[in-house]
């Protein structure tokens, strides 16, 4: 079959690609830029058009089966271009379950508001570490592997469920492992209690279901609760897996894990990159962030911050307060601005500085040489940094320290 898929250099399409590319397809693509994964999508063979999608590629491959981002509007000319040749048009979920039939995999599903993609990249990491044939997808780049893969022999497909725009309701797991549900996504449950009945929903889906509480064993030495939480649920899901590991032997492997892309990522030495941009999220990093400089003998910890969709923000502003407590210092960005709700007035820097209990730590700053001086400045005194952004900050801040 003749695949194409649009916004495929992202992080959630490309190790898709990838994995149907391996399962025998033949997959292409189209990408406004060159995202996270395009050196892995052309190191696995699959052609892809940078620049604008006006449906040129699209005519020239011809495929069976048009895949987009929810990023990609029925206005899209690509969309429209897909429509006109009467081809099958999908988001990726449908084709994530088409490669689960087809294979005949037991489907391992990772859901939760946060910690999934870490959780995944742990399962992943302790059957590649134990020697288990594994096909898997994951939302973000792997030091230790390829975002997404498909091997042959495998029994088990290990899959980041994410809950936006409901795609994780798509899916029927073997063993759905639940990470920590908070509340997210307002634009697509505009309640808790819908957020939260989706939830409900997914775990009746499940043939099993494990959390965090269910573990009893000996207790993990990473850094940050939230990262030991993650080690402790996919130390469960690999014992499902394979009852027969040896648990000790698992909890090493899992002690050793080098983490994954913008979870918590050293990038250079003292600065870290984390995807956080819930409040929640955000504590549980700071949490780790300072035990992590404790452990070093550093000063403390240095937040830069970069919110994500100003929707969201909304709905959350108050859960702010106490997110960034006992750090040094904390550079706010603006929001970067995502799916927006035109109606709403977009929340300066100052307004979020203003709310938190520890607001004397907060500048408003932006992206630039001034950030970066004062950035360099910190770690040269001996303070940890700590990015936290699901927006282009990220690029920047690798740029400023490529060591």
């Amino acid at each position: 079959m003749k695949v194409f898929i649009s916004g495929i250099c992202g992080t959630g399409m490309g190790p898709l690609a990838i994995m149907a590319k391996e399962a025998g397809m033949e997959v292409f693509g189209s990408d406004l830029s060159r995202g996270a994964v395009y050196d892995e999508l052309v190191k696995a063979g699959i052609q892809v058009k940078i620049g604008e999608q006006d449906g040129e590629f699209l005519d020239e491959v011809k495929p069976e089966w048009y895949v987009h981002t929810s990023a990609i509007t029925e206005d899209n000319v690509e969309f429209q271009r897909a429509k006109e040749l009467r081809i099958k048009i999908s988001k990726r979920d449908e084709l994530i379950a088409e490669l689960i039939r087809e294979m005949g995999l037991k489907l391992i599903a990772v859901a939760g508001t946060h910690g999934k993609t870490t959780t995944t990249a742990m399962i992943i990491w302790a059957c590649h570490k134990l020697g288990i044939p594994i096909s898997y997808l994951v939302g973000t780049t792997l030091s230790f592997s390829e975002s997404g893969k498909y091997t042959k022999g495998s029994e088990f497909m290990v899959y980041e469920a994410d809950e936006y725009d409901r795609n994780f309701l798509h899916f029927s797991p073997w063993l759905a492992v639940e990470t920590v549900v908070d509340y997210d996504h307002p634009d697509i449950y505009p309640t808790r209690e819908s957020y939260r009945q989706a939830f409900k929903e997914f775990e009746g889906q499940s043939r099993k279901i494990v959390h965090a509480e269910d573990y009893k064993g000996e207790k993990f030495r990473l850094a940050g609760t939230v990262r030991r939480v993650d080690a402790a649920l996919a130390f469960l899901a690999v014992r499902e897996m394979k009852p027969e590991v040896d648990a000790t032997q698992l909890v090493e492997i899992l002690n050793e894990f080098p983490g994954a892309g913008r979870r918590f990522e050293k990038i250079a030495e003292g600065v870290y990159s984390d995807y956080g941009h819930h409040p929640e999220e955000i504590r549980a990093t700071v949490e780790m962030a300072k035990e992590e400089a404790s452990l070093r003998g550093l000063s403390g910890v240095v937040a830069v911050y970069e919110p994500h969709q100003n929707t969201r923000q909304h709905e959350v502003f108050a859960e702010y307060r106490e997110a960034f407590l006992g750090i040094s210092k904390l550079y706010w960005l603006p929001t970067f601005l995502t799916r927006e709700n035109p109606k709403l007035s977009v929340i300066s820097p100052d307004e979020f500085i203003a709310s938190l209990e520890n607001s004397a730590v907060g500048e408003v700053a932006e992206l630039g040489d001034a950030l970066a001086e004062k950035l360099h400045k910190w770690r040269e005194q001996g303070y940890l940094i700590l990015l936290m952004s699901a927006g282009p900050a990220d690029g920047w801040l690798r740029k400023e320290f490529n060591e």
